[in-house]
């Protein structure tokens, strides 16, 4: 397994961490269809949440928020659209990114930002 491939697994467990810590259900994990991949699902009695997680290492400049552009978003939303579909799911879709700086002792910090887009 790759470097980058690890350290994205590495911030995708921490935030699905970070969630049930916030008392959220993990649904599904990396689901993927011909639209494209959402890398949590979870939900609570409210909403059920579509989470793209982008993990980098601390010191970086550029948001990994920024990385998340219209083309991206637009991916997440038809994939949560088929999933909720397929699930028979009619709560309230909210599109959240979880940023994750990883240290180089392998601590982290997240910056987890709720409906940081949303379909329009």
């Amino acid at each position: 397994m790759n470097q980058r491939k690890e350290l994205g697994d590495k911030g995708e467990t921490l935030v699905a961490k970070y969630l049930k810590k916030h008392k959220y259900k993990i649904k599904d994990k990396n689901f993927s269809c011909k639209f494209g991949e959402i890398d949590i699902i979870a939900e609570n009695k409210e909403y059920i949440l579509f989470v793209e997680v982008k993990t980098r290492m601390a010191g970086q400049e550029i948001s990994p928020m920024l990385s998340v552009g219209y083309t991206k978003q637009q991916k997440i939303i038809k994939t949560a659209a088929l999933y909720m579909k397929m699930n028979n799911i009619e709560k309230q879709p909210r599109f959240d990114v979880a940023e994750v700086f990883m240290n180089d002792k392998g601590k982290a910090e997240i910056n987890y930002i709720e409906n940081a887009f949303w379909k329009r």
